[in-house]
């Protein structure tokens, strides 16, 4: 994000009400006031975080579970336990400040700059991965990683000890010992069940591992997602971070699980091959052949034929995979992609149908669709050329030791159950040193998948470096000084590349005053009131609040979780914090006393509600929650001028003493406000022109009502 700008001060503010505080460019130097935390509700705060949130659910949701002013009697949220059925095994900890901006040398061309970024975003998935092992990690992470590298070690000692038995029994099969060959018969079943017992452990510690290293990784990484609205400022900025729900759930367990097994077989792998080549230095010795009249002795020749033979496989699925990186990233993204279509259509099916958009959607798929088959069909294309290398390896690998060691057979230097011995370590040095050619491919689709988490905590770090940082050109959040419910002081709202949207808005609003804002469309009024919840973070200026009081946002388009109806009305509280009683009240006083008997129903009911009654649920909410300060924006657009006056006859009548700031178009709404507030587009950034007081429009609002309906208290029912 760019540095702020220089911040000048106001020329032309349209209310002097704050005009005795000190100006925010005056105490440019003195101690940053602190960020305060947004207010929760009375009732405790919302236990399930929904992976449906757009920007429906961060303007109501969101919007008072973290910016505003907490409760005196309470602690900002983050200071609270993580819930308890969030991730019991291995809670994550997000409280680490991001590392430094990693810039590209301005030297490099593109592409060598491009190999850079992706070098770093590995670097960057391991600077929160090895968490898992640190102070703040699961406490159960290192006794998992010992008592797993301990058993693979038991592992090796117990091939070893088959590898023996393996030289005895042949041995005394072709010296006829029957005694030997029943005694060791004997034994076999011993090895076996213990490596059996070795193997199923290893897996047992392996997968709990990474079950909770995946746990851990996950709730930190949602975590900061989460923090801050941080999850819809992401739709804000530019950054590789498209569908971040895929990242946060495949590609994160492609990440934590793959790394585990690396580890794991590649110490198995050195442990077997140190081991086992010394039983074949020690097996076969040296051997001599002649070759044109001289003799030549190859010492550890059974040795030198396994390094070449796994030099030649490995360099073989090294030149054969050199793109599976790529490709994997490129089938990842590609298959987000395609969930993300389909998901789109289940969230917007009502108005798809109604449009009768089904053969374009079709065709949307289709390419979508399209686009994921032809990356699967380049990346079978690897797959078959590594299968050839891994499969032919496979097959050689036990031929080659005894034709190898057939001659000194033959001769009578090497016993049979010498000959057996070799071949079966020939063999398993042979897989330790193919294990890249084993797993290449999944070493390339971890790769693939580690580079899109990191490139989602890159993005998550700038966010909060911002957050951090107020040269980035911040909204500061603090408390208010002289008794104002809410004041903006100096307030520019920019997007993240320093745009002005909103220019220098200066307005103080008493407590129980209701404010109406309006002006063109496009003029910022929407992204004032993003700003004024928290969500919009770049821009200079301040957001203060009265202290100990809590806000709560009331968008256009409510977010209706799933679950009960009962859920969806307490939201973002959880759904037995009130009586069913209440509830119930609620639903009646906004006219939707017919839903009362359906309240622990489950039902989709985001799909099944219609707009309007989705925005009287939202007004439900707000009677439930109480809260001191109340955002509508168009909260009213899908009521009828009837239903919209009594929905605010009632809010005033209910909450007599709640503070409503409003952005909306009707003229109709300015009869249920105080204060008008207009703001106009200009260049360089919409500015407030006019701040008027309305009780001579309320006045005439009344006797026109008086008029049409008889009474203005009793107007507008039916």
């Amino acid at each position: 994000m760019p540095p702020a700008k220089s911040k000048p001060k106001p020329t032309d503010r349209a209310t002097p009400r704050a005009a005795g505080k000190p100006h925010p460019a005056e105490l440019r130097h003195e101690k940053p006031r602190k960020v305060q935390a947004r207010g929760t509700p009375k009732s405790r705060p919302d236990k399930a975080q929904e992976d449906k949130a757009l920007e429906d659910k961060v303007l109501e949701g969101k919007a008072q579970q973290e910016k505003a002013p907490p409760p005196a009697d309470k602690k900002p949220r983050e200071e609270q336990p993580p819930a308890a059925d969030a991730a019991p095994e291995a809670i994550g900890h997000a409280g680490s400040p991001p590392p430094e901006a990693a810039e590209p040398d301005p030297e490099l061309s593109p592409e060598e700059a491009e190999r850079a970024r992706k070098k770093y975003l590995l670097r960057r998935f391991w600077i929160s991965g090895r968490g898992y092992w640190g102070l703040r990690g699961d406490r159960l992470a290192w006794p998992l990683t010992i008592g797993l590298l301990t058993l693979i070690c038991v592992n090796v000692g117990f091939q070893y000890g088959i590898n023996r038995w393996n030289r005895a029994i042949f041995d005394a099969i072709e010296q006829r010992d029957a005694h030997t060959v029943y005694w060791l018969s004997a034994i076999f079943l011993p090895l076996v069940a213990g490596s059996i017992s070795l193997v199923v452990a290893q897996v047992y510690l392996r997968m709990t591992m990474q079950r909770r290293w995946r746990s851990w990784l996950t709730t930190a990484v949602i975590q900061r997602w989460l923090a801050s609205g941080r999850y819809y400022q992401l739709n804000l900025v530019k950054g590789d971070h498209a569908n971040p729900e895929a990242r946060l759930t495949e590609d994160l367990r492609i990440a934590t699980e793959s790394p585990v097994d690396f580890i794991a077989g590649v110490l198995n792998a050195f442990l077997s091959a140190s081991t086992f080549i010394v039983v074949l230095w020690t097996i076969g010795g040296a051997l001599s052949f002649t070759l044109s009249g001289s003799t030549i002795t190859v010492p550890g020749f059974l040795v030198v034929t396994a390094v070449i033979y796994a030099a030649i496989t490995s360099t073989s699925m090294f030149f054969i995979g050199r793109h599976f990186v790529e490709l994997s990233e490129e089938k990842n993204q590609t298959e987000a992609e395609f969930r993300y279509v389909l998901t789109r259509v289940r969230e917007n099916g009502e108005s798809i149908a109604l449009l009768g958009g089904e053969e374009e959607e079709n065709a949307g798929i289709d390419r979508s669709f399209a686009a994921v088959l032809a990356r699967w069909a380049r990346l079978t294309g690897q797959h078959m050329r590594t299968a050839l290398v891994s499969q032919g390896s496979s097959l050689f690998a036990p031929v080659v030791p005894v034709l190898l060691c057939a001659p000194k057979f033959l001769d009578g230097s090497m016993t049979l159950g010498q000959v057996m011995q070799a071949a079966s370590a020939f063999a398993i040095v042979q897989g330790a040193f193919g294990w890249l050619v084993d797993n290449y491919p999944r070493l390339a689709d971890w790769n693939a998948s580690a580079r899109r988490i990191a490139s989602l905590m890159m993005s998550l770090d700038g966010l909060e470096r911002a957050e951090e940082n107020d040269t980035l050109g911040r909204i500061q959040r603090g408390e208010t000084a002289d008794g104002a419910m809410l004041s903006l002081n100096n307030l520019s709202v920019t997007l993240d590349d320093g745009t002005s949207v909103v220019k220098e808005t200066e307005v103080a609003i008493e407590p129980g005053e209701r404010v109406l804002v309006s002006g063109e469309s496009g003029s910022g009024k929407s992204t004032l009131v993003r700003a004024i919840a928290g969500l919009w973070p770049w821009g200079s200026g301040s957001v203060d609040f009265h202290p100990g009081k809590r806000l709560f946002m009331l968008p256009q388009r409510p977010y209706i979780p799933s679950g009960t109806l009962r859920r969806a009305t307490a939201y973002p509280a959880a759904a037995d914090n009130w009586k069913t009683k209440e509830i119930a009240a609620a639903l009646d006083k906004v006219g939707l006393s017919y839903l009362k008997d359906r309240l622990e129903e489950e039902a989709p009911w985001d799909q099944t509600l219609s707009g309007g009654e989705k925005q009287r649920l939202a007004f439900a909410r707000l009677l439930l929650h109480a809260p001191d300060i109340v955002v509508l924006d168009e909260a009213t657009s899908a009521l009828d001028e009837k239903s919209q006056d009594k929905m605010m006859r009632t809010v005033i009548e209910e909450l007599p003493r709640v503070t409503i700031v409003s952005v909306a178009h009707r003229a109709e709404l300015e009869a249920f406000h105080t204060r008008k507030i207009t703001l106009e587009r200009r260049q360089g950034g919409a500015r407030l022109v006019s701040d008027v007081e309305l009780v001579s429009r309320k006045r005439k609002r009344g006797l026109l009502q008086r008029a049409l309906w008889g009474s203005g208290a009793n107007g507008g029912k039916g």
